[in-house]
């Protein structure tokens, strides 16, 4: 038998290099998804143990905190105006479940505090602060998924209201509706027939324990594909919703048995228990949350899941072909009187992962070369003609430098040999691409060689 240090060497040895230097598609399909389930396990670890899940699920609890009366004060006086208002204090009960009898009160305290809430008698301004209260935890979640998702821009302003107050209304009132849709059905004399007849009775029982799990699941991939400023598919929601959403459900039962054993809080800080226990609780729905965006964006993104180890640095070389690559494949679309693509498809079309093309549009969008539009998903268009734009003047605009880095390049202590060289350079490249412009290269055109 193999002492236990060995076997840990030989598991950190499969994790770091076994794992990645599998050939997958040569095996068997059950070991080929046990490989890929693995992969994807590690990865996801990783990005949990890096530490920015865990931050950015404490700063959507503060942000929660802040924000929570808000938020219920305008979904309910929207649920009030549909007459379903009654139905939104069981809802909420549910979410507070593991904290047991004391989250109870602590939910019919907060939805105290909502009632007291005249919405009618705050005025606009007061109004305007309410809803932008609202509107800055959605923002806050935005950011967060949009991290996971590796996309760099928000959305607009304007968008941020449109978008998200759509959803805080329309949202409640559907879910809502279905609910009461869903109970009415269940009171009907056809389905209390049915309960009276085997198996239809067991099956129905058993669906009626499965929709508060379906809920979850349906909201979990709502917000997966609603939040992000990225095009989400459905599949990879689902999949993401399917790990959260199981997660939150799994947690909810570990944290009700934790929070009935934990006597001893109360015993240390009296009244204010239930308050840490509902933050520690609030903190573990938003790192469920997140973890399952961040599965999503994986299967969504096969191509993504690697080890930090195995993420090769771009040299000067690449990272300017890479930006070449991209106003070349941006210029020829327009060239081409054809519509703007997106950042996945242009990834796509480049093969190459796409938080990559993300950093090439970022120095691109930085100076001054592409613009992004507001749709869902941002498109990438040109700043400028191409035919203005020669390929001399967009190299120097690739090299150009920050104002941090010119402030470095000041304090260097150069030599005049090496800065000739440079200057040879940067002169016989501008010769070498004199006339040939941006258009020209999404052409095809060719610059003619020099007459001796």
């Amino acid at each position: 038998m193999q002492p236990p240090a060995d076997l840990v060497q030989q598991a950190q040895q499969f994790l770091t290099k076994g794992l990645w230097r599998a050939d997958v598609s040569t095996m068997p399909l059950p070991r080929r998804i046990c490989y890929r389930a693995a992969r994807l396990l590690v990865v996801v670890v990783q990005d949990l143990t890096s530490g920015q899940l865990t931050l950015r699920a404490m700063s959507l609890v503060y942000t929660t905190l802040l924000s929570l009366v808000p938020l219920l004060a305008v979904s309910f006086s929207v649920l009030k105006a549909f007459g379903v208002h009654n139905q939104i204090e069981p809802l909420l009960l549910n979410l507070v479940e593991p904290l047991g009898p004391q989250g109870e009160v602590l939910m019919n305290n907060i939805l105290g505090f909502v009632e007291n809430m005249k919405v009618g008698v705050l005025g606009a301004l007061g109004l305007a602060m309410l809803l932008y209260t609202v509107v800055s935890l959605i923002q806050k979640v935005e950011d967060a998924f949009n991290h996971v998702w590796h996309t760099k821009s928000s959305r607009s302003l304007s968008r941020r209201f449109s978008d998200y107050l759509s959803v805080i209304m329309v949202g409640p009132v559907l879910v809502f509706s279905a609910m009461g849709i869903t109970a009415s059905l269940m009171s009907t004399d056809l389905v209390q027939t049915l309960i009276s007849i085997e198996p239809f009775g067991t099956l129905l029982l058993i669906v009626t324990r499965l929709v508060p799990f379906m809920l979850v699941l349906l909201a979990f991939s709502f917000l997966y594909m609603l939040i992000p400023n990225t095009k989400v598919k459905f599949s990879s929601a689902l999949v993401g919703a399917l790990v959260g959403g199981g997660l939150w459900q799994l947690s909810g039962l570990v944290f009700a048995e934790f929070a009935s054993s934990s006597t001893r809080y109360d015993a240390v800080y009296s009244g204010f228990a239930i308050v840490i226990l509902a933050m520690i609780w609030l903190y573990l729905s938003w790192l469920i949350l997140l973890f399952g965006a961040q599965v999503a964006y994986y299967y969504q993104h096969p191509e993504q899941i690697r080890p930090d180890n195995l993420r090769v640095p771009l040299n000067g070389r690449l990272q300017e072909q890479l930006a070449l690559l991209v106003m070349f494949r941006v210029t020829e679309r327009f060239v081409a009187g054809e519509p703007p693509q997106s950042l996945d498809a242009l990834a796509q079309q480049l093969q190459m992962p796409g938080d990559r093309v993300s950093e090439a549009l970022a120095l691109l969008s930085d100076r001054g070369l592409l613009l992004e539009t507001n749709d869902d998903p941002p498109c990438i268009i040109l700043a400028s003609d191409p035919a203005s734009l020669s390929l001399a003047e967009l190299l120097v605009k690739l090299r150009d430098s920050t104002d941090g880095q010119a402030l470095l390049a000041s304090q260097l202590r150069s030599s005049p040999v090496v800065d000739k060289v440079l200057a040879e350079m940067d002169s016989a490249l501008t010769r070498q691409l004199e006339g040939i412009t941006l258009r020209d290269l999404a052409l095809g055109h060719e610059k003619q060689a020099p007459m001796p």
